[in-house]
Protein backbone atom coordinates (compact mmCIF):
# COMPACT_ATOMS: atom_id res chain seq x y z
CA UNK A 1 0.00 0.00 0.00
CA UNK A 2 1.34 3.40 -0.99
CA UNK A 3 0.18 6.22 1.30
CA UNK A 4 1.51 9.62 0.26
CA UNK A 5 0.70 13.30 0.16
CA UNK A 6 1.84 15.72 -2.55
CA UNK A 7 2.66 19.40 -2.20
CA UNK A 8 3.78 22.31 -4.31
CA UNK A 9 6.56 24.31 -2.69
CA UNK A 10 7.30 27.98 -2.01
CA UNK A 11 11.04 27.76 -2.67
CA UNK A 12 13.80 25.24 -3.16
CA UNK A 13 15.94 24.42 -0.14
CA UNK A 14 19.18 26.45 -0.23
CA UNK A 15 21.38 23.37 0.09
CA UNK A 16 19.45 21.18 -2.38
CA UNK A 17 22.54 19.81 -4.18
CA UNK A 18 23.88 18.41 -0.89
CA UNK A 19 21.12 15.75 -0.77
CA UNK A 20 21.22 12.38 -2.54
CA UNK A 21 19.10 12.16 -5.68
CA UNK A 22 17.93 9.85 -8.46
CA UNK A 23 17.34 10.52 -12.14
CA UNK A 24 13.89 9.16 -12.98
CA UNK A 25 12.19 8.64 -16.32
CA UNK A 26 8.72 7.16 -16.50
CA UNK A 27 6.22 6.36 -19.19
CA UNK A 28 2.57 5.38 -18.89
CA UNK A 29 1.04 2.38 -20.65
CA UNK A 30 -2.36 2.85 -19.02
CA UNK A 31 -3.93 5.30 -16.58
CA UNK A 32 -7.00 3.45 -15.20
CA UNK A 33 -5.51 1.47 -13.56
CA UNK A 34 -2.09 3.10 -13.68
CA UNK A 35 0.50 0.93 -15.40
CA UNK A 36 3.86 2.56 -15.93
CA UNK A 37 7.47 1.73 -16.65
CA UNK A 38 10.20 3.55 -14.76
CA UNK A 39 13.94 3.94 -15.12
CA UNK A 40 15.51 5.07 -11.85
CA UNK A 41 19.24 5.58 -12.40
CA UNK A 42 20.24 2.14 -13.74
CA UNK A 43 17.26 0.16 -12.44
CA UNK A 44 14.04 -0.57 -14.31
CA UNK A 45 10.51 -1.34 -13.07
CA UNK A 46 6.99 -2.04 -14.21
CA UNK A 47 4.51 -0.56 -11.72
CA UNK A 48 0.81 -1.17 -11.22
CA UNK A 49 -1.14 1.32 -9.07
CA UNK A 50 -4.71 0.74 -7.97
CA UNK A 51 -7.39 3.40 -7.60
CA UNK A 52 -7.08 6.21 -5.08
CA UNK A 53 -5.39 9.55 -4.55
CA UNK A 54 -3.66 9.43 -1.16
CA UNK A 55 -3.69 5.68 -0.50
CA UNK A 56 -3.66 2.92 -3.08
CA UNK A 57 -2.18 -0.45 -3.84
CA UNK A 58 1.16 -0.38 -5.60
CA UNK A 59 3.14 -3.28 -7.04
CA UNK A 60 6.63 -2.94 -8.53
CA UNK A 61 8.15 -5.64 -10.70
CA UNK A 62 11.76 -5.52 -11.87
CA UNK A 63 12.49 -5.17 -15.58
CA UNK A 64 15.70 -5.38 -17.55
CA UNK A 65 16.91 -2.57 -19.78
CA UNK A 66 15.63 -4.13 -23.03
CA UNK A 67 12.15 -4.77 -21.60
CA UNK A 68 11.97 -1.20 -20.27
CA UNK A 69 12.79 0.39 -23.64
CA UNK A 70 10.47 -2.00 -25.48
CA UNK A 71 7.54 -1.04 -23.23
CA UNK A 72 8.55 2.64 -23.16
CA UNK A 73 8.04 2.70 -26.92
CA UNK A 74 4.39 1.74 -26.39
CA UNK A 75 3.67 4.53 -23.90
CA UNK A 76 0.79 6.94 -24.17
CA UNK A 77 1.48 10.65 -23.83
CA UNK A 78 4.69 12.35 -22.85
CA UNK A 79 7.56 10.69 -21.01
CA UNK A 80 8.20 12.29 -17.65
CA UNK A 81 11.79 12.97 -16.65
CA UNK A 82 12.79 14.41 -13.30
CA UNK A 83 15.47 14.60 -10.66
CA UNK A 84 14.27 13.29 -7.27
CA UNK A 85 16.07 14.60 -4.18
CA UNK A 86 15.77 12.63 -0.94
CA UNK A 87 15.56 15.09 1.93
CA UNK A 88 15.35 13.77 5.49
CA UNK A 89 12.63 15.21 7.71
CA UNK A 90 13.59 14.34 11.29
CA UNK A 91 10.95 14.83 13.97
CA UNK A 92 8.02 15.64 11.66
CA UNK A 93 5.10 17.49 13.21
CA UNK A 94 1.59 16.02 13.45
CA UNK A 95 -1.73 17.38 14.67
CA UNK A 96 -2.55 16.18 18.15
CA UNK A 97 -5.78 14.27 17.80
CA UNK A 98 -7.67 11.84 19.96
CA UNK A 99 -7.01 8.33 18.69
CA UNK A 100 -3.75 9.36 17.02
CA UNK A 101 -0.93 9.23 19.57
CA UNK A 102 1.71 10.57 17.20
CA UNK A 103 5.02 8.95 16.37
CA UNK A 104 7.92 8.13 18.72
CA UNK A 105 10.46 10.90 19.36
CA UNK A 106 13.05 9.38 17.01
CA UNK A 107 10.59 9.15 14.08
CA UNK A 108 11.62 10.62 10.74
CA UNK A 109 10.26 10.83 7.22
CA UNK A 110 11.81 11.47 3.82
CA UNK A 111 10.71 14.26 1.51
CA UNK A 112 10.98 13.23 -2.13
CA UNK A 113 11.45 16.52 -3.97
CA UNK A 114 10.84 16.16 -7.71
CA UNK A 115 12.36 18.77 -10.02
CA UNK A 116 10.81 18.14 -13.43
CA UNK A 117 12.60 18.44 -16.75
CA UNK A 118 10.97 20.01 -19.84
CA UNK A 119 8.24 19.98 -20.96
CA UNK A 120 7.01 20.01 -17.34
CA UNK A 121 9.66 22.39 -15.97
CA UNK A 122 9.60 24.57 -13.93
CA UNK A 123 7.27 22.31 -11.90
CA UNK A 124 8.66 21.19 -8.55
CA UNK A 125 6.68 18.98 -6.17
CA UNK A 126 7.30 17.34 -2.83
CA UNK A 127 5.93 13.94 -1.88
CA UNK A 128 5.96 12.40 1.58
CA UNK A 129 5.12 8.72 2.16
CA UNK A 130 3.60 7.47 5.40
CA UNK A 131 3.08 4.18 7.19
CA UNK A 132 -0.60 4.80 7.87
CA UNK A 133 -3.55 6.89 6.73
CA UNK A 134 -3.75 8.45 10.20
CA UNK A 135 -0.17 9.69 9.98
CA UNK A 136 -0.75 11.07 6.48
CA UNK A 137 -3.96 12.85 7.48
CA UNK A 138 -2.43 14.41 10.61
CA UNK A 139 0.91 15.46 9.10
CA UNK A 140 1.71 19.17 9.32
CA UNK A 141 3.99 20.10 6.41
CA UNK A 142 7.16 22.17 6.79
CA UNK A 143 6.91 25.94 6.21
CA UNK A 144 8.57 25.75 2.79
CA UNK A 145 5.71 23.62 1.44
CA UNK A 146 2.95 25.58 -0.27
CA UNK A 147 -0.28 23.86 -1.35
CA UNK A 148 -1.44 20.32 -0.59
CA UNK A 149 -2.27 18.89 -4.04
CA UNK A 150 -2.78 15.27 -2.99
CA UNK A 151 -6.37 15.26 -4.23
CA UNK A 152 -5.76 17.33 -7.39
CA UNK A 153 -5.55 14.92 -10.32
CA UNK A 154 -3.64 17.55 -12.35
CA UNK A 155 -0.59 16.91 -10.15
CA UNK A 156 -0.52 13.14 -10.59
CA UNK A 157 2.16 12.07 -13.03
CA UNK A 158 -0.16 9.75 -14.96
CA UNK A 159 -2.53 12.67 -15.67
CA UNK A 160 0.33 15.04 -16.50
CA UNK A 161 1.81 12.62 -19.04
CA UNK A 162 -1.42 12.53 -21.04
CA UNK A 163 -2.40 16.19 -20.68
CA UNK A 164 0.96 17.85 -21.14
Amino acid sequence: MEIERKFTIKELPANLESYPFHHIEQAYLNTVPVVRVRKEDDEYYLTYKGEGMMAREEFNLPLNRDAYYHLRGKADGKIISKKRYLIPLPNPVFQEKKGFPGPPSDYSLTIELDVFDPPFAPLVMAEVEFGSREAAENFLPPDWFKEDVTYHKEYHNSYMALQG
